[in-house]
């Protein structure tokens, strides 16, 4: 199940928009990261090949049961980095940038051992 950073990016993205939209689109995509349609594009069709996602006819773009695991678990790790940057003083604007490039690199064990550490 392992994927690159951008993939994991744009699945974190579906993820999210798919709280508050309807229905996600490539052109929602494009607008969440800032990056150009055709590029959102290539990633689309890269993520439908590999299985993460499935795209309707009318563009609506689905997580598949691995891209919503990669999705849910890189969300997880945002949202609880972030949380514990701050609580640990920093910055919410830093911390959640911070937290971006930690999820990503971060090993499982790492995290389940910084999880169980700032829960005591």
């Amino acid at each position: 199940m392992k994927v690159n950073e951008s993939a994991e990016n744009y699945l974190e993205t579906i993820l999210i928009l798919g709280k508050s939209h309807p229905v996600v689109r490539s052109v929602d995509v494009a607008e969440e990261l800032g990056f150009k349609k055709s590029s959102v594009s290539v990633a689309m069709k890269n993520l439908r090949e590999k299985g993460h996602i499935t795209v309707t006819r009318e563009g609506f773009i689905y997580l598949t049961e691995s891209g919503q695991a990669i999705a849910d678990m890189i969300f997880e790790r945002h949202e609880f980095l972030t949380e514990w940057l701050v609580s640990l003083g920093v910055n919410r604007e830093i911390a959640a940038e911070d937290a971006c490039r930690i999820e990503h690199v971060i090993s499982p064990e790492s995290f389940e051992a910084i999880k169980k550490y700032a829960q005591k």
